[in-house]
């Protein structure tokens, strides 16, 4: 039964290209796509321990300007989104995000919630640059923390996969 964990971590680390597809994954997850990219990270760490920590940054600069991505599109949207505002949830919600300013990306690691905070952020015009650094603080932290846990969490060495 465990013999398919192997697998699929190598799938999905593609040890030829490793972090340009971390760097991938990480972008398109930052966006508005349903889809997480720790497991690309986690499976290339596994495989090759020696890349934990540009594993981490590289996903961290994909993740990141993928969420820049989905900032500009919230700001290219306020139109959209502007006719939908009546709902008191949703002024509350923003006047939530209001009062935090471009600090509320610190969040943008959320699941469900922080890639449209990060459209939601461009949507309120916050200024584009501490919104990015916020959103990077954030994001750096959780792929450390998950890829760190989840290799505390899966213990033994399948770096033979690599070969």
């Amino acid at each position: 039964m465990d013999d398919w964990i192997p697998s699929l971590l190598h799938t999905l680390s593609l040890p030829e290209v490793g972090l340009t597809t971390v760097f991938v994954v990480a972008f398109v997850s930052a966006t508005l796509l349903p889809m997480g990219s720790e497991p690309a990270v986690f499976a290339l760490v596994k495989l090759n321990p020696e890349l934990f920590w540009p594993a981490i940054l590289v996903a961290t600069v994909g993740n990141t300007l993928g969420g820049a991505v989905s900032w500009a599109m919230g700001y290219g949207a306020h139109a959209a989104i502007d006719r939908a505002r009546g709902s008191p949830t949703h002024l509350r919600a923003l006047d939530w995000l209001e009062r935090f300013g471009p600090k509320a990306c610190l969040l943008s690691w959320l699941p469900a919630v922080g890639d449209p905070l990060c459209a939601v952020a461009g949507w309120l015009k916050f200024p584009f640059w501490p919104c990015v650094a916020y959103m990077a603080v954030g994001k750096f932290a959780r792929y450390v923390v998950m890829t760190a846990g989840l290799l505390w969490l899966v213990p033994g060495d399948w770096s033979a996969l690599a070969r």
